[in-house]
Parts: structure tokens; sequence; C-alpha cells
């Protein structure tokens, strides 16, 4: 796993990373306040954070690929010619950060369903 967070880079990976902790964090204290009994109106607003980081996390992995993409593209143009096997493998590396953002993003669209789903049970 760790190989994969270095291959996909580790700026955008971490990035990636730190807008899922952020959504995981707002998620678990939206959770304390619900299951507390203490829903307010800030919930909703605090529900909406949630979908926002994971957002940002998906919008940055996108971000991380084009930018690998860029590169990639830039290097071949150098090179002159290059092996389809060669071009296969860079497609393959900059769709890391994508994966990942899209793992984050489905991580913080399952915890505001389902937090949506308690508040609105109560």
């Amino acid at each position: 796993m760790f190989e994969l967070f270095v291959m996909g880079g580790p700026l955008f990976m971490s990035l990636v990373t730190l807008a899922l902790v952020g959504a995981v964090i707002i998620g678990i204290k939206s959770a304390i306040t619900i299951f507390g009994g203490n829903v307010s109106e800030s919930i909703d607003r605090q529900l909406g954070y949630i979908k926002s980081a994971g957002l940002l996390a998906l919008v940055l992995g996108v971000l991380g690929q084009m930018i690998g993409l860029y590169s990639a593209f830039a290097a071949i143009e150098q090179m002159g010619s290059v092996s389809p096997a060669m071009l296969a493998g860079g497609l393959k590396v900059s769709s890391i950060t994508t994966l990942w953002g899209m793992v984050s993003y489905v991580i913080s669209l399952l915890m505001y369903l389902g937090l949506s789903a308690a508040v609105k049970r109560d």
C-alpha cells in the first residue's frame, strides 16, 4: 500500500488523504452530536462539510492525474518515440491519485448518507 502511495506522488496522495481525514474527523464529530441527542441546525452544515471534503479529495486526485499526465507527455515529446508498454505503465501510475480520490469521495459520501439518515430518523 505504501508503494502505491509513493508511486501516486507523495504531494497529491498526501493532500487527498488529508481531505479524507478531515471528512472522517467531521463525520465522527457529527456522529457524536447526532447520537448524543444534541441535533441542531449546525448539523446540516457539518454534513455539508463532509461531502465537500470528499469532493475536494476527488478533485485533488484528478488534478494530480492531470499534472502527472502532462509531465509524462512532456517527457515522451522529448524522447521522441516510446513503446506502448511504457505508455500504458505511465497511464496506470497516473491513475493512482484519481482512484484514491474516488475511494475517498465514496467513503465521505457513505458517511454523509448514513449520518443524514440518522438525523432524519430522529
